[in-house]
């Protein structure tokens, strides 16, 4: 596996215990989007992002900076993924919107994305973070769901693990 690091942003812990999680399933680091660098960035040919939802479908408040400081560095021939949190039943309408809004701040950023998820296991009404009929990462329920937490993480590094 190339270098990778997992990148979160938290208001509540849960998005940051997932991040802990994924790296260490991953054997990498995570760390707050608060103290995210271009060398970060630089020194990592993998990026997996995380971030919870908040509002109508917005990106955990830590990423309005953090999504400019990638913004602002070479992501081309870069791998990134992407895992959300949201609450599926409370928020159906914008279910793990802010993994959305996240992707389409670098969706042009010449970067490879991986870690698509079938929508078939979820149930919500509506997602910005939907694109050609699959999420664009993992979304995790932790409130109504966390016992598919686990395995729903596994999976998933177990499907991206190749590609990174």
């Amino acid at each position: 596996m190339k270098t990778t690091i997992v990148i979160y942003g938290s208001s509540t812990g849960t998005c940051e215990a997932i991040a802990e999680k994924i790296a260490s399933k991953l054997g990498c680091k995570a760390i707050n989007v608060q103290d995210l660098t271009a060398a970060d960035i630089a020194e990592n040919q993998n990026l997996i992002l995380g971030t919870s939802t908040w509002g109508a479908g917005e990106m955990q408040d830590d990423w309005y900076d953090g999504l400019k400081t990638l913004q602002n560095a070479d992501l081309k021939g870069k791998t990134i993924a992407f895992f959300g949190c949201g609450d599926a039943w409370s928020y159906s309408d914008t279910f793990v919107g802010g993994m959305g809004e996240l992707y389409n701040g670098i969706n042009d950023s010449g970067a490879r994305f991986i870690g698509s998820v079938n929508t078939t296991d979820y149930k919500y009404d509506a997602s910005e973070a939907v694109v050609d009929g699959k999420f664009i990462g993992l979304p995790l329920d932790d409130i109504n769901e966390d016992n598919k937490t686990d395995s729903r993480i596994d999976a998933w590094i177990s499907s991206i693990l190749s590609e990174l």
